[in-house]
């Protein structure tokens, strides 16, 4: 039992571990994007550009090493995988923003719920993008 129990972690580590670290990210950017939206009354797209910076920051350095075993940080490596990591972030990001700005800045409705909403989305956009794009293997 304990054996097939290994087998799948080991063949679903990817995903699994993904998992974890997309859940610890989006705490990060819940951190900063609900401060922001109900204390500060930003609007939810400012709201989420912060969060966004920060959260994105968090994922790589965690992304990296943990989920992708990506562990050469020498120059030649990070400046390229580092580009197409923000690069895809950015579409994510953008994505989730601009749906916010229409959902909840525009039309009126719940931010706290739409945040929830597009969250699960991205952390799908985003898993896609660092696995095909960005940390693929050689």
């Amino acid at each position: 039992m304990i054996g097939k129990i290994k087998a799948l972690f080991v063949k679903y580590y990817d995903i699994l571990v993904y998992l974890v670290f997309g859940v610890l990210t989006t705490v990060v950017n819940y951190l900063i994007f609900l401060p922001c939206y109900n204390l500060l009354g930003l609007s939810s797209s400012v709201s989420n550009v912060m969060a966004w910076v920060v959260a994105v920051a968090f994922a790589y350095v965690t992304n990296k090493p943990f989920v992708f075993r990506s562990h050469d940080w020498s120059r030649e490596t990070v400046i390229p995988e580092l580009s197409r990591f923000i690069g895809t972030r950015l579409g994510s990001g953008a994505l989730e923003t601009l749906i916010l700005l229409v959902t909840v800045d525009w039309l009126g409705m719940n931010g706290n719920l739409w945040k929830i909403v597009t969250s699960v989305l991205v952390v799908i956009i985003n898993y896609v993008g660092s696995k095909l794009l960005v940390f693929r293997k050689k």
